[in-house]
């Protein structure tokens, strides 16, 4: 089982026609997503790499009966694409996009308080690397021949990191049920608690590797929640701990400001939540498969 997408996922690209989108949807379309169609305003009626392409989302959903979008959209109007998934009846979207502004995911979080938990669309990103269910869908512009199928569930802000589990995963044989790339921006439409939540429900999930960093309360606050509500065991790598104090480094959201963002601190309070930690980036695959064996690392 996956969580967020499947192999009958309907999904369409919002910026179809651009550069990154013409890429991208190219590489998920020979991964085998079921991709039915895109979205570039003022380019409706017309083909694209053999599909169709609409001038509205609400337009794609109606012709397509998509349930997912990725979004290869300006920083300046990514907000708007999102708000405008969310109106169309989309329930998984992926906003690739970096630099979106702070106060535009402040936009979009307000207006998605307008509907229910049931109607409500999750959001993952921005500034990731997408969603991937391997040998089923992928949502994102991950490397997709990284990724084996399995049982072991990702979620990271580091999209290279992401990836870097993923292949230490596969050269043990460890498969993945999916990756979710959540994004380095401080503010962003999906947390980890959110999508351990998803995790804990899927039946053929059986562990959780976790890949965080200095910066924010989310990794904690995904720990409190594994210790109360999560039988399955989860993994952690926190990359910064040589990171100096009050630094933005690389991500958005890495910049220490409080007790309880720096990576020691919240190794310490991982720990304390029983999540087992990974020493470094190196051994994430080793730890895993530690944790699936019932052993401590």
């Amino acid at each position: 089982m996956s969580v967020l997408i499947d192999k009958k996922t309907k999904i369409i690209i919002q910026g179809f026609t651009g550069k990154f989108g013409s890429f991208h949807a190219e590489e998920m379309i020979k991964y085998g997503t079921n991709v039915v169609g895109g979205v570039t305003p003022g380019k409706g009626g017309q083909k694209h790499l053999n599909l169709p392409v609409f001038n509205t989302v609400k337009e794609a959903v109606k012709n397509t009966n998509a349930t997912a979008s990725i979004l290869f959209v300006p920083p300046a109007f990514a907000a708007d694409s999102a708000m405008e998934a969310a109106d169309a009846g989309i329930k998984i979207c992926v906003a690739i996009t970096d630099g979106i502004p702070s106060h535009d995911m402040i936009k979009i979080k307000r207006y998605m308080r307008r509907y229910s938990k049931i109607e409500k669309m999750t959001l993952i990103g921005p500034n990731c690397a997408g969603v991937i269910s391997p040998g089923k869908a992928m949502l994102g512009i991950m490397p997709g021949h990284i990724y084996k199928e399995g049982k072991v569930g990702i979620i990271g802000r580091s999209g290279t990191l992401g990836y870097e589990a993923a292949q230490q995963l596969k050269n043990l044989s460890i498969g993945i049920s999916t990756s979710v790339g959540i994004g380095g921006d401080p503010i962003n439409g999906s947390s980890f608690k959110d999508i351990l939540e998803k995790f804990e429900q899927d039946d053929e999930t059986e562990a959780v590797l976790m890949i965080g960093e200095i910066g924010g309360p989310q990794e904690v606050a995904a720990g409190k929640f594994a210790k109360e509500n999560m039988k399955k065991p989860v993994i952690a790598y926190i990359a910064g701990l040589t990171a100096p104090k009050g630094r933005v480094m690389g991500h958005a959201g890495a910049i220490v400001s409080a007790y309880g963002e720096s990576a020691v601190e919240k190794v310490e309070l991982l720990k304390e939540c029983g999540v087992t930690i990974s020493k470094n980036p190196s051994v994430m695959g080793e730890t895993v498969k530690l944790a699936l064996n019932g052993k401590k690392s």
